[in-house]
């Protein structure tokens, strides 16, 4: 798959986002490694800690499938102009536990289709929390 085509699938998606308080729709398209895309929507709630970005519904709609390995994520956003909207802290967290550090990251603008930015998810997060961080403070507890 193209990165066009992966951008489109994000556009395409973010028509389907449920923004009624931000009036900021974001779609995104995962790409995983064996070439399947999953996409997801920004998903708002009154109470807005409950609040579901784009990309974390793509990434749980591609573990619910019983995908985890993953190559690149599109993410659109309406309103961004030529503004690059990257994904949120929590979700570059979330990236980071199913992709490797060179997952690729594509933002575009919805209105017109267009790439504002192209990020490694490394650069985004360069100190993610991981397995590793966990296992050595096991090692650390249990001596």
């Amino acid at each position: 798959m193209t990165d066009t085509e992966l951008i489109r699938a994000a556009a395409d998606a973010a028509r389907h986002a449920y923004c009624p308080y931000s009036a900021f729709p974001v779609g995104a398209a995962l790409l995983t490694r064996d070439g399947r895309v999953f996409t997801g929507v920004n998903v708002e709630n009154a109470s807005y800690g409950l609040t579901i970005c784009a990309e974390r519904n793509a990434v749980a709609a591609a573990v619910a499938a019983g995908v985890v390995e993953f190559t690149t994520i599109a993410i659109a956003a309406d309103g961004a102009g030529a503004q690059a909207v990257p994904p949120c802290g929590a979700c570059r967290q979330v990236l980071a536990e199913f992709a490797a550090p060179d997952l690729r990251i594509i933002t575009a603008s919805i209105h017109p289709v267009e790439t504002t930015g192209a990020y490694l998810l490394k650069d985004l997060l360069p100190f993610a929390f991981s397995s590793t961080t966990l296992a050595s403070k096991t090692k650390e507890t249990l001596g």
